[in-house]
């Protein structure tokens, strides 16, 4: 029989024990969680206002100590309340106040305490995960291998997905899948599989007429429009290193998920699919965003439950910078036009130009030295590309066989330290199996040695890794700028796949380096030919403030000083890369985005459209007072914030606004 017990939060901070359902709240009581074990099962459920939205979804690990997914009973429980704080200067706020609460539960199998299952509940997420204990006795067991992890998430049958499916691995460009490049669905019903590998993370969901009944008193449309507004679940996870795998998404069937493993072809068979651990051993933290659309944009559960791996071992500095690769492709790694380069991110104020794949072979170190100290004369430092191979695919770019190799990597940042190098960009992963995630591990910390920060490209989800390793600056980990140069069809879709999509997906959990804010109105170093940008000059603009990134390479290039508008330059001269706060105003996933962030005192309002017609709207903007600067349609004008202090504004399809003061 199941019983319920509700815990008294007058008592939080004090240990307590149950043999029975276990329930708390967030501090706002809005989301509830119910955790159970029924016939030997443990499983937890999410309600959000009294509405079940999580339905109950198993609980458990399969080891090689057992399989502790079955045959489990409660044991003790222990809850705490939590209120920290935390600066992070590379994320979408810099300042967070956390607070949670949280309840352990030890799980059983006979008399002998097999795990711990740990949930936080804030007023926006649930996190939870696993600690596997060791086994004592005269024979004591310090370590295990996880072979699967039995944690579901069953979704209402009437929700719609916005996911990006898996790709089969050893696929796609020099058998380099899967590399997080896909497009997202959009309000696709539950029940599908992706290409038959599941769901890379983060994977967003939309549950129609979510929210609660109007109370008696409220009554007319407004009670009814807000009965009627959908709640959104984001699904995804956090704190991932070298102890595990970075997991997927697997529908078992309807609105039931499960999470995945890596797949056994990923990194060309290199690997074993499952987890090696020391005991006692933690999982990552499975994340769930419920509310609306500004909970999701604003959560902030990647960094909350993480905590930092090794002190920076210098003060990083971030910001904006160029690169030659995006419009000039391989042919424009030479050092003429690398030189051009630095002299155009002086101009434009700009920290750093990325030099991109084969530098090694087409300019090599000593002339890279060379461009190092020129730039150094301009203010201008350089990151360089690396591939990771390996063995794990194909990608034949150069330099490679360093990254992926200790001692050859760390001769190499040694001398990057002593050329100058601000940082690297190191592409062409081999999926997400603990051999990989310790890579990327090894990679980091390697390189916070020498003061160096890390981009990675072709690779996993960020896992809270701004908070866990101090120099890591942003991943890819999206279909990022580089299609539009390849594929018309990708320009085409911009604004719908990337503009409006991944302010509610991607980048939520994660700096993203996309690399666009294009002004070339060709993907060519001509601007005469090439795949042609059908976004507008402000939508570049937009997405400069949209997408978030400590660290931007933007798709510009030196002929925009003559060919781009003034205004357009000089926003792109001054824009931001990191930001204090940050507040969702309006939008749809891959109809419309309209945003505010802050950096210091300054506030930016943008917004893209991707709908068939125009938006326009009313917005109230408290932040702001008298005149505005306003791009719109193109045009840069000063326009006077109302007495009430909003302004009408307009985003054409395939367009942008931005608004600053």
């Amino acid at each position: 029989m199941r019983k319920t017990v509700l815990l008294l939060f007058a008592l939080m901070g004090l240990a307590g024990t149950a043999q029975a359902d276990q329930v708390t709240s967030s501090p706002d009581g809005r989301i509830a969680l119910d955790l159970n074990v029924e016939n030997g099962q443990a499983a937890y459920q999410v309600s959000y206002s009294g509405k079940v939205i999580i339905g109950r979804s198993a609980l458990g690990l399969v080891t090689n100590m057992g399989d502790f997914s079955r045959d489990l009973t409660l044991g003790e429980i222990k809850t705490r309340d939590i209120k920290e704080s935390y600066t992070l200067r590379n994320i979408k706020q810099s300042q967070v106040d956390y607070e949670a609460r949280e309840v352990q539960a030890t799980l059983k199998q006979g008399n002998r305490d097999v795990m711990t299952v740990t949930f936080r509940v804030s007023n926006r997420d649930v996190a939870f995960r696993y600690t596997i204990l060791p086994r004592r006795g005269r024979s004591e067991t310090l370590s295990c291998v996880v072979s699967d992890e039995r944690t579901a998430f069953q979704l209402p049958a009437d929700a719609t997905t916005f996911m990006p499916p898996q790709s089969k691995p050893m696929t796609g460009f020099a058998r380099t899948a899967p590399s997080y490049e896909t497009t997202y669905t959009i309000d696709e019903p539950v029940g599908k599989n992706g290409w038959g590998n599941g769901y890379t993370f983060p994977c967003l969901f939309k549950i129609p007429a979510a929210a609660p009944a109007p109370q008696p008193a409220k009554k007319g449309k407004k009670a009814a429009k807000q009965a009627e507004q959908p709640l959104w679940v984001l699904v995804s996870e956090t704190g991932t290193d070298g102890d595990y795998v970075g997991c997927r998404l697997l529908n078992v069937q309807g609105g039931q998920y499960k999470i995945g493993f890596p797949q056994a072809e990923e990194g060309n068979g290199w690997g074993s699919t499952s987890v090696s651990m020391a005991l006692p051993g933690n999982t990552p933290w499975r994340t769930i965003t419920l509310g609306t659309l500004k909970d999701v944009v604003e959560t902030t559960v990647a960094w909350d439950v993480v905590a930092p791996k090794y002190q920076a071992s210098k003060n990083y500095e971030y910001g904006k910078g160029s690169w030659s690769w995006i419009i000039g492709m391989d042919s424009s790694c030479n050092f003429d036009e690398q030189r051009r380069y630095i002299d155009f991110s002086a101009q434009m104020g700009y920290r750093s130009v990325l030099v991109d794949a084969l530098w090694d072979k087409q300019i090599g170190y000593e002339r890279i030295a060379e461009l190092a100290r020129y730039g150094k004369t301009k203010g201008v430092g350089l990151y360089l590309w690396y591939n990771s191979n390996g063995s794990w695919n194909d990608a034949p770019q150069s330099p490679r066989g360093i990254m992926n190799k200790a001692a050859k990597r760390r001769q190499e940042m040694k001398w990057m330290k002593e050329t100058g190098i601000l940082g690297i960009k190191v592409d062409f992963f081999g999926g997400d199996k603990q051999d990989m995630m310790r890579l990327y591990e090894d990679i980091l910390s390697d390189a916070n040695d020498f003061g160096l920060l890390v981009i990675f490209h072709g690779c996993t989800l960020p896992r809270g890794w701004e908070r866990m390793y101090p120099n890591y600056a942003a991943s890819e980990a999206i279909l990022a700028s580089e299609n539009l140069h390849f594929s018309q069809g990708f320009c085409d879709n911009e604004a719908r796949d990337c503009g409006t999509m991944y302010p509610f997906t991607r980048n939520v959990v994660g700096s993203m380096d996309f690399g666009g804010s294009a002004l070339n109105k060709f993907y060519g170093a001509d601007n005469k030919r090439g795949k042609c940008r059908v976004t507008s000059d402000v939508y570049a603009l937009a997405t400069a403030v949209i997408f978030q990134s400590a660290v931007q390479h933007f798709a510009l290039a030196p002929n925009n000083l003559t060919d781009a508008p003034a205004w357009a330059i000089d926003f792109m001269k001054q824009v931001p890369t990191t930001w204090d706060e940050v507040r969702f105003i309006d939008g749809y996933p891959g109809k419309y985005i309209l945003m505010a962030r802050r950096s210091a005192d300054k506030w930016y309002i943008a917004g893209v459209n991707a709908s068939e017609g125009p938006i326009k709207q009313t917005l109230s903007l408290p932040m702001f007072s008298g005149t505005v600067n306003l791009y719109q349609n193109n045009q840069l004008s000063q326009v006077k914030i109302s007495k009430k202090g909003t302004i009408d504004i307009e985003i054409p399809t395939n367009g942008g606004i931005v608004i600053t003061q």
